[in-house]
């Protein structure tokens, strides 16, 4: 590894020299010798909490049954064994401890070493990243002071997975330098899951339009919202409904069931802060709503500049819960607080939603999926509501014949909207490909590349999924396409494309839309 000066404690991916030859034709892409891996000692500690009430009871009593001294040693061999591992180790036991706290008895006269203990016993480890780090997304964020000049200072997100198949959202943080030499920062030993805010707030009236969207707009919640305030909070709203409980009538099933699907888009709808010091290697997003309990899947970060000229940063999702998926948006201006959101209307469906960075003509646009096989455009007047939807192409190129998608926002050029693609061919081989959207009017295919830019060679077929290299989100940096991408949902790499070049191959010959390739 090499260092340049002021990038003291990053890492170089240096560029391999040999252009992707998988298929016959002329190749733009190269690929980094930067292979990004798992790394199974990357825990977080979880809440481990047995089913039933007695089970809990059970433990407790049996812990409270220890002697002092006995309980005193059993914890210093837990802080000695795990407290290295995580940063406010002790922090973590007594979050633990308080979530069972209420099956203590005589509480208040329980020590601080033995609080610390019961919350052992309900805390577990959870190796974030044992089983895949993989479906990266790029995005610019703000240069340090210590930067070199000519640089772009990144965050790249992951999706990693561990037991249980659950995902999560990772990040790495680094630089490109003026001769697009890429730095990654060190990687820090710890991975810690943020403070999750205990009383969100919401928007009354875009709570009221997302329960209509749900169905589950009645007279009953028409009842409940009229009693809070413009902007409410998580308490707010738990007292209200507290309230219609305990007013001595018997709630009838539809009642009952209102006051679920409130409690449910509350729950869905959530913020979370991590702390300062956390680098941001540390910062991982695990599942918090019942909606995403399976995982948070194939996050699209994207640096969006409002009207005004306001940065902040979007990334769609997939949520799981095991049977059903909901794309859900995340927004946050430092990486440091998140805002989860609902994403509504009758178009939000599928997966692989990707926001453009901007508006065009005051309206949000977003790529998208609907039937799992095509590649569709929806305008929105509303960030949280997509009603429309249209094709915008069909599977064309035989890497694409089974189905096609997104890889990623649309980034701006000059010469129009360029788009990452992605396509699945015969052996269920996802490839990417590359398109040039018109920037005015993005409905209309300036032209495609007809082969795949970038498929799995001989050392990326192999993984957790064989024979896929897919991206979530790509960015520019002088003259170059830069594109992190995962092979066999296992593994992350780079590969780069000469914009010029690129954008010199999308414009020849440049013409209308063919009627097969986009349809309307």
């Amino acid at each position: 590894m090499q260092a340049i000066p002021g990038t003291e404690g990053l890492y170089r991916a240096d560029e391999m020299n040999t252009p992707i030859t998988a298929i016959p034709t002329a190749q733009l892409a190269r690929r980094k010798s930067i292979v990004m891996k798992a790394k199974i000692d990357r825990v977080i500690t979880r809440p481990y909490l047995p089913s039933g009430e007695d089970r809990i009871r059970n433990v407790i009593t049996r812990v409270l049954g220890l002697d002092e001294n006995e309980a005193v040693s059993i914890l210093e061999t837990v802080l000695q064994e795990f407290s290295h591992r995580h940063r406010y180790f002790r922090d973590s036991l007594q979050r633990n401890f308080d979530l069972v706290a209420g099956f203590v008895p005589d509480v208040d006269r329980v020590s601080k070493q033995r609080r610390l203990l019961i919350g052992a016993y309900f805390t577990a480890e959870y190796s974030v990243e044992a089983a895949a780090l993989f479906n990266p997304s790029m995005v610019q964020v703000a240069n340090q002071e210590t930067d070199p000049e000519g640089s772009c200072r990144f965050v790249m997100s992951f999706r990693a997975t561990g037991e249980g198949h659950i995902s999560s959202i990772e990040f790495r943080s680094g630089i490109v330098d003026a001769n697009n030499d890429i730095y990654f920062d060190a990687l820090s030993d710890y991975v810690e899951a943020p403070e999750i805010h205990p009383n969100p707030s919401y928007d009354q009236h875009l709570f009221r339009l997302k329960l209509q969207e749900m169905g589950a707009s009645n007279a009953v919640t028409h009842q409940l919202l009229n009693r809070l305030p413009d902007n409410f909070t998580f308490n707010d709203l738990q007292g209200k409904i507290a309230e219609l409980q305990n007013s001595g009538q018997i709630l009838s099933q539809e009642k009952t069931d209102a006051i679920d699907r409130a409690m449910w888009l509350a729950r869905s709808n959530y913020q979370i802060l991590f702390r300062k010091d956390h680098q941001i290697s540390e910062r991982v997003i695990f599942p918090v709503s019942e909606s995403e309990r399976k995982g948070i899947e194939d996050a699209r970060f994207v640096r969006f500049v409002d009207d005004d000229g306001t940065v902040i940063y979007y990334a769609t999702y997939t949520a799981y819960n095991g049977e059903t998926i909901l794309p859900q948006l995340i927004e946050t201006a430092d990486f440091l607080s998140f805002k989860v959101i609902t994403l509504n209307g009758t178009q939000v469906q599928g997966k692989g939603m990707a926001l453009f960075p901007r508006k065009v003509h005051g309206k949000y646009v977003m790529l998208s999926r609907q039937d799992g096989e095509n590649n569709a455009i929806m305008f929105s007047d509303n960030l949280h509501f997509w009603q429309h939807a249209e094709i915008l192409q069909v599977p064309e190129y035989p890497y694409e014949f089974i189905q096609m998608g997104n890889s990623g926002s649309p980034i701006e050029t000059a010469e129009g909207w360029l788009v990452v693609t992605h396509g699945v061919g015969p052996m269920r081989t996802y490839s990417l490909g590359i398109e040039l959207l018109d920037l005015d009017d993005p409905t209309r295919i300036i032209n495609r590349i007809e082969e795949p830019i970038l498929l799995p060679n001989s050392h990326e077929r192999e993984g957790y999924v064989p024979n896929v290299v897919y991206s979530c989100g790509a960015l520019i940096h002088q003259d170059e396409l830069i594109i992190p991408y995962a092979s066999g949902d296992q593994r992350c790499s780079i590969a780069t494309l000469q914009l010029p070049q690129l954008l010199a191959r999308l414009t020849q010959n440049a013409s209308d839309p063919d009627p097969v390739t986009t349809v309307r």
